[in-house]
């Protein structure tokens, strides 16, 4: 049986320790959907409730929550209101701070009209989220928390996040 040097040893231990952890370092491990596509994604603000739909049928639906000031249209960076209206899935955040993120392509050239005619910016980055550390602390004091966006819980964030796709419409009721 071949024996090993010290000095070859001392150069394999921090490969195989490297390697032990390797799992660790790869990043998220994302959940995977094989059914039904959904098609498209119908948040109703009034009753909390989101529904994603393939074709006419519900597939799954979730009770969310909102920006800090959940009634009417989101107008303007900071007014704490989440969108209504039509918006599309424009994109895909794995290394959100609350958990996963899909990005709704709010603003719209309409969005971005109507507040440069007051002389503000629309804002912009919303998005389904998760809650990560902070949005745990948070909806303990507060159902609706966020800047705008809509938030469901981690387990469920990981769920739609394998279910959305780009280019997926979202219609968004007050």
């Amino acid at each position: 049986m071949p024996t090993i040097s010290r000095r070859n040893f001392a150069l394999l231990l921090p490969a195989a320790l490297a390697a032990c952890g390797a799992s660790e370092n790869r990043g998220p491990v994302f959940k995977s959907y094989g059914g039904p596509p959904v098609t498209q994604v119908v948040v109703q603000k009034s009753n909390r409730r989101m529904y994603l739909l393939s074709g006419r049928s519900v597939l799954k639906s979730y009770d969310f929550g909102l920006g800090t000031q959940p009634i009417g249209h989101k107008q303007f960076e900071g007014d704490g209101k989440t969108p209504e209206g039509l918006y599309f899935i424009d994109r895909f955040n794995p290394r959100s701070r609350y958990h996963l993120s899909a990005g709704i392509s709010y603003p719209n050239a309409h969005d971005r009209a109507f507040a440069a005619q007051h002389g503000l910016s629309a804002g912009g980055d919303i998005m389904f989220h998760g809650r990560g550390p902070e949005g745990r602390q948070l909806v303990k004091q507060r159902k609706d928390w966020t800047a705008g966006c809509i938030t469901v819980t981690d387990d469920e964030i990981e769920d739609i996040y394998a279910m959305l796709s780009l280019g997926l419409p979202v219609m968004i009721h007050a």
